[in-house]
């Protein structure tokens, strides 16, 4: 009852797009398809896939848990990358402030910009 209720509270926080359109597009040929679609609608024979057939309702949240995955570390790498370009404004920033501050440097010292 625990996992159900969660996933009826995931269901109304989903985005209207998420809603809509399908999680992602298959990168199978049709062939490829219909022959996929072949081998999970037989009934399993060994006792792990007989198992995981219990199990293939979770399909769809390990599909958003694994796109949620993704973003946060694309995020990451984003959060991280703006980090580095603050750090790098901030030095440069310091730089035109130390040039325009009328800081005496000696008659054959460049100037900072």
């Amino acid at each position: 009852q625990r996992v159900l209720r969660l996933a009826e509270m995931c269901r109304r926080l989903q985005t209207q797009e998420e809603k809509v359109l399908p999680f992602h597009s298959s990168s199978l040929a049709e062939e490829e398809q219909q022959q996929a679609q072949g081998v999970l609608q037989e009934a399993p024979t060994e006792p792990l896939a007989q198992a995981l057939q219990d199990y293939l309702g979770l399909e769809l949240f390990w599909q958003l848990f694994n796109k949620a995955k993704l973003e946060e570390q694309a995020l990451g790498r984003e959060q991280e990358a703006l980090r580095q370009r603050k750090q790098q404004l901030k030095e440069l920033l310091g730089q035109y402030l130390a040039g325009i501050s009328g800081h005496q440097e000696g008659p054959g010292e460049p100037k900072p910009l």
